[in-house]
């Protein structure tokens, strides 16, 4: 038995003895002589079938889920339920069934089944709330002793009561929450767990100032995702935090609860975005859990995010393929794998070269592969355009062809929004990549086997080579910024946002998106590219000057933004779906769908051989007139790059 087994079972057990001691302790109360005597005499032929239903109940209202460490009003209000149950089961018993037709009295009584539920209340409440009170106080002598670094909490006060939750808790160690400053005028004057609300977030200096003149120097500030939110200006606060000289810190969490509560540095990216879009984590987790998942292009910035993310929702085992030896070593090594439960292993494997895919595919058996490898800069590919398509075409028939022959259950293809009206070799070279997967889909969905699907991206932020970090590196050194195209939008998701809908895609394809019971494909669900919900677009030129304002100087007089012309390959707008895509409903906050457009296998495998002789021939022209044969708006890119297509699904 596990540690966790054996803490479930004393919980079971110490509820059921409860149980009989609340029917015991209610007979003892109530009732005297006598009375007493015939109901004690009963009782073996009753409390029996009592507890045990007892433990039915309880289970039914999940009161053995909960770890007493963390017992709440949820908790409460679950024994509030249990308990009240019981109770009219014992009304019912005792005025309908037993004292009628058995004993010819009343066994327990009305007063007595009220004593019951009172007592049956404390004694399950009770002990759980003791429990908590002790590992609270014990914690907090802990913390008290161990806690080192002055801090102030920002944020309304909900959310600084989680940050509190989780320092004492000692998810979040060595932090001395001082004060409390929000940006809301109803929380002033209150106290939440004992720390003080100090003022609002424009007394930032004044209450430093006067923790210095008690002898406290405040050495930390730590916002809550309230403090971050544009009603709250945190460009202010962030401007005032860096005049004091003092490291702002934000609130993350990896789950829902205060256990997984993480304090990362702000990052200005932070506050660039929309708010983050919300992902169903119990449905991923149904989905990933227990399960075998492969990686191609595991080392990258979204390879890397993708294993972590596996890590996070219980896959049993995960193969990382990366040709970067340094960076299969580094995504290897990485703490939070290490740590996980999940069995973690890598090969060093180009997905060119096909044998090789084909073996480690048939030798990993994974259920859900993930292909993340990719050659993605418009102006190398532009360049390298043989490369390209090696890598991005090539690749990824082999991939796709190698998941087919393993039974991997779902492919996911990671593509791009510059695959739709592609004006360069990376945007042409993911839809082509797109098609094959899709003229696989359709030849093996009706026989229940591998789902083939893609996954458009706009710009990742911190991913490698995007253009926030280029920003960030070009205010430190004083600027300029360079921009391509004062007119030129694109639109933005985080590497977090971007590995979920990678997920969320994959479960979607693989549950929903199979068969209907009938056997006929729901041709409604029937999705074959999924886009996340990113909002309106940004632009780029707009983008660099709230960057340059927000680390604290003024465009183009502190630090200027220059203006480099557009390179081969860009556009200057973005759109997700291609006119003549059918949308399809997913059912899933945040995502958006598409069915699948594509040209058969056989023309698909006619293409690709002609793609391997122009390749071979180095013939870029002939390249690109297998292209625009098999995506017609490869054609008009010159026209495409520069006028702006309706895109009325990007709200």
């Amino acid at each position: 038995m596990t540690r966790h087994d054996l803490k479930k079972a004393l919980i079971i057990a110490h509820d059921l003895i409860m149980t009989a001691a609340a029917i015991m302790v209610s007979f003892f109360v109530r009732f005297h002589g006598t009375e007493l005597q015939e109901r004690i005499y009963l009782l073996p032929r009753i409390l029996p079938f009592f507890v045990i239903y007892a433990g039915v109940v309880y289970w039914f209202f999940h009161l053995y889920r909960s770890r007493w460490r963390f017992a709440s009003l949820p908790d409460l209000f679950n024994i509030f339920r249990a308990t009240t149950l019981l109770a009219l089961t014992l009304l019912v018993l005792d005025y309908i069934l037993v004292a009628p037709n058995l004993f010819g009295f009343y066994y327990f009584g009305k007063i007595t089944i009220a004593l019951y539920w009172l007592v049956q209340m404390f004694l399950l409440g009770g002990p759980r709330l003791a429990f908590r009170y002790f590992k609270y106080a014990r914690s907090r002598s802990t913390l008290e002793k161990t806690a080192n670094i002055p801090t102030l909490l920002l944020g309304r006060s909900a959310d600084v009561e989680l940050i509190l939750r989780a320092i004492e808790s000692g998810s979040i160690k060595r932090i001395q929450p001082k004060g409390i400053l929000t940006y809301r005028t109803d929380d002033l004057g209150q106290s939440i767990r004992g720390v003080a609300v100090l003022g609002e977030f424009a007394d930032l200096e004044h209450v430093i100032n006067e923790f210095q003149e008690r002898g406290t120097a405040i050495r930390r500030l730590v916002a809550t995702p309230s403090a971050l939110a544009p009603e709250a200006r945190p460009e202010h606060l962030l401007s005032r935090a860096r005049k004091l000289g003092l490291p702002l810190m934000r609130l993350t969490s990896l789950g829902e609860n205060i256990r997984d509560a993480e304090i990362l540095p702000l990052e200005i990216e932070d506050l660039l975005l929309r708010p983050t879009v919300q992902i169903d984590r119990e449905r991923l987790g149904n989905y990933v859990r227990g399960k075998r998942v492969l990686v191609t292009g595991g080392g990258g910035s979204i390879g890397s995010e993708i294993c972590m993310r596996l890590a996070a929702f219980g896959a049993s085992e995960l193969m990382v393929v990366e040709s970067s030896e340094p960076s299969l070593n580094h995504i290897l090594e990485n703490p939070d794998l290490v740590a996980s439960d999940m069995v973690v292993d890598g090969v060093i494997a180009d997905v060119r070269d096909r044998e090789r895919m084909f073996q480690v595919m048939a030798d990993f058996k994974p259920d859900v592969a993930f292909h993340a490898a990719a050659l993605k800069h418009v102006p190398y590919l532009e360049k390298d355009w043989a490369e390209g398509i090696k890598t991005n075409v090539f690749g990824s028939v082999n991939v796709a062809d190698a998941a087919v022959a393993a039974g991997v259950h779902a492919l996911v293809m990671i593509s791009t929004d510059k695959a739709i009206d592609p004006v360069s070799m990376l945007g042409v070279t993911k839809r082509f990549a797109e098609m094959y997967a899709q003229a696989l889909d359709a030849e093996y969905i009706h026989s229940g086997k591998t789902r083939l699907i893609g996954v458009r991206f706009g710009n990742v932020l911190g991913s490698v080579g995007s253009v926030v970090p280029k920003f960030k590196a070009q205010i430190a050194r004083g600027g300029p910024l360079t921009v391509t195209h004062p007119e030129m939008v694109r639109y933005f998701m985080t590497i977090r946002e971007a590995s979920d809908l990678v997920i969320t895609s994959a479960s979607h394809a693989d549950m929903e998106g199979r068969l209907m019971a009938s056997g006929e494909t729901n041709e409604d669900e029937r999705t074959s590219v999924y886009v996340l919900k990113m909002g309106q677009p940004v632009k780029i030129y707009e983008l660099a000057e709230r960057m340059i304002r927000l680390a604290g100087f003024e465009p183009n007089e502190e630090i200027e933004i220059k203006l480099t012309g557009m390179r081969p390959g860009e556009r200057l707008h973005e759109i997700l779906f291609a006119r003549e895509e059918p949308m399809a409903d997913t059912g899933i906050d945040g995502v958006m769908a598409a069915r699948p457009i594509f040209a058969d296998r056989a023309r698909m495998e006619s293409w690709i051989g002609k793609l391997h002789e122009a390749v071979a021939k180095l013939d870029r022209s002939a390249a690109e007139a297998v292209f625009e044969e098999a995506i017609p708006e490869f054609k008009r890119r010159k026209q495409n790059a520069l006028t702006s297509p309706p895109a009325p699904t990007a709200s």
